[in-house]
């Protein structure tokens, strides 16, 4: 009995030991820091992966400023939530197509002006679909009556898609035509 007494002993203090062992395990520590270091990580992607990014849209659009958009949105669709270009922007001037990407500057250029090389003068062309009738009526060979002519069919049928589309107005024939198509642009 005595023996088994001893291995009683032995085997108690083994148990013992492996129980300090399995709870008082360095390795745990090692694992809930790990843990703590995984969740501090997931936060920081979840955050650089945030449904939101913030971009800067300037130039020719009608609304310029900075925009909070859903991730994923394209470029021609922050210039949507801006109002869309002006009738002065150059749409081959940013990549329409381009995914947004945080802290993004969206610049939409002029168009370029037109120069008259005989004159060597600096003219810009006048956008039809947006002029005033004083605009218009400043046209060589426009006056009054075709110039409320031009606005009226403008208003009753949209812009212009041509410059063909102008002999659809009253007292435009292709002679006037001719005059006004180095003078006027439709975007």
């Amino acid at each position: 009995m005595s023996l088994l007494r001893r291995y009683i002993w032995i085997i108690m203090v083994v148990i013992a030991a492996v129980l300090l062992i399995l709870f008082n395990n360095p390795a745990k520590e090692k694992n809930s820091v790990s843990v703590e270091k995984s969740e501090h990580v997931l936060e920081e992607e979840l955050e650089s992966n945030s449904s939101e990014v913030v971009v800067d849209v300037k130039g020719e659009v009608v609304n310029p400023g900075v925009y909070s958009v859903e991730s994923g949105l394209r470029v021609d669709g922050v210039i949507k939530m801006a109002g869309g270009l002006t009738a002065d922007a150059d749409p081959s001037s940013v990549n329409l197509a381009q995914k947004l990407q945080d802290e993004m500057v969206i610049s939409v250029l002029a168009l370029p002006s037109v120069v008259n090389e005989e004159a060597g003068e600096n003219n810009e062309l006048l956008a039809i679909n947006q002029a005033t009738l004083e605009e218009i009526e400043s046209l060589n060979g426009i006056g009054p009556s075709k110039a409320a002519a031009i606005l009226q069919y403008r208003e009753e049928n949209g812009p212009f898609k041509n410059s063909k589309d102008l002999l659809k107005v009253s007292g435009i024939g292709e002679k006037t035509l001719e005059n006004l198509e180095e003078y006027i642009r439709i975007p």
